[in-house]
C-alpha cells in the first residue's frame, strides 16, 4: 500500500459494515488510525480486531448527540487527535407525499442530516487543533434526481449535500474541507433493511443476498455491475488524502453513470 493516509486519524460512523466496514479497512491499510462507531458491538469489536492496533471500535447511536462527540473525543484521546471524519451512519426511510408521517420526517432527518451536521460541529475543534481536516459526508444520487429513491429519503440527502457545499465555503479558510459522496447502486445491507437488519443474519445468509442484490443491480448500471462498498471507499480515501487537497464543496458521484440513464417516472 501506498500509505496515502500514514499517522492520521479518522473516524467513521456506520463503521460495522458495508461502505463504512470498507472504508475503514481501506483506510488502516492506508497507514491511518480509525475510530468506527456504530450499534452493533458485537460486529464493531469483531472489525476492529481483525484491523489490528490502529482500529478502535466505539458503541454508539448517532441519533444522540452526546453519543457522536463521545465518539470523536474518544479518536482524540486515543490516538492523539482528528483529521477526518466520514459521516457514513444511515439507513432507509419511507414516505409517500399524500400518505407522509411527522415521525418518519423527524426521524429522517435526525438519521441523514442532523447526525452529520452535528459529527461536523463537535469536529471542527478538534480540527482547528491541528491546522485543518477533511469532512466527507455520505450523500445519494437519491439527492440529484428523481426515482432513486424514497422521497423523504431523497429530499434529506439533498439536504445533505446542499449542506456540505455551504459548509465547504465557510470552513475552506481554516483549511478544513468539506464534500460528499453520492453513491448510486451499491451493494449494500441497506437494500434488506439496514446493518441492524444484516446483523440478524448468518454470513451465508447475508452472502446470498449480497449475491443476488448484486446481479439486479448490474441491470441498472451502463457498465453492466453493480457497485459495491470498495468502490466508495476508494472514493473517500481519493477526498480524504492529499490527491484531493484542493477538492472542496464538491459532490463525487459513484454510480457507474446510472443517474445518466433514462428511467420512467413512477406511477
Amino acid at each position: 500500500m501506498s500509505q496515502r493516509l500514514h499517522d492520521k486519524v479518522a473516524v467513521i460512523t456506520g463503521g460495522t459494515s458495508g461502505i463504512g466496514e470498507a472504508t475503514a479497512s481501506l483506510f488502516v491499510a492506508e497507514g491511518a488510525q480509525v475510530v468506527i462507531c456504530g450499534r452493533s458491538e458485537e460486529k464493531g469489536q469483531r472489525l476492529a480486531s481483525t484491523l489490528g492496533d490502529r482500529c478502535r471500535f466505539v458503541t454508539a447511536d448517532v441519533l444522540i448527540e452526546a453519543d457522536i462527540e463521545r465518539t470523536l473525543n474518544f479518536a482524540v484521546e486515543t490516538f492523539g487527535g482528528l483529521d477526518i471524519l466520514f459521516n457514513n451512519a444511515g439507513g432507509p426511510t419511507h414516505g409517500l407525499v399524500d400518505a407522509v408521517a411527522r415521525e418518519a420526517i423527524v426521524y429522517a432527518t435526525d438519521l441523514l442530516f442532523a447526525s452529520a451536521a452535528l459529527g461536523m460541529k463537535h469536529a471542527i475543534p478538534h480540527f482547528r487543533q491541528r491546522g485543518g481536516g477533511v469532512i466527507i459526508n455520505n450523500s445519494s444520487v437519491a439527492a440529484i434526481r428523481d426515482n432513486q429513491g424514497d422521497l423523504i429519503y431523497s429530499a434529506v440527502k439533498a439536504a445533505l449535500t446542499h449542506y456540505s457545499k455551504l459548509s465547504a465555503v465557510r470552513l475552506g479558510p481554516e483549511n478544513i474541507r468539506v464534500n460528499t459522496i453520492s453513491p448510486g447502486a451499491i451493494a449494500t445491507p441497506i437494500f434488506w433493511g439496514g446493518s441492524a437488519r444484516a446483523n440478524t443474519l448468518s454470513d451465508e445468509e447475508n452472502d446470498k443476498k449480497m449475491a443476488k442484490l448484486e446481479a439486479n443491480l448490474a441491470k441498472a448500471t451502463p457498465l453492466s455491475r453493480s457497485g459495491v462498498a470498495a468502490d466508495i471507499a476508494q472514493g473517500a480515501l481519493y477526498l480524504a488524502s492529499a490527491d484531493g487537497s484542493f477538492v472542496n464543496g464538491h459532490d463525487l458521484v459513484i454510480d457507474g453513470g446510472r443517474v445518466n440513464m433514462f428511467h420512467e417516472a413512477p406511477a
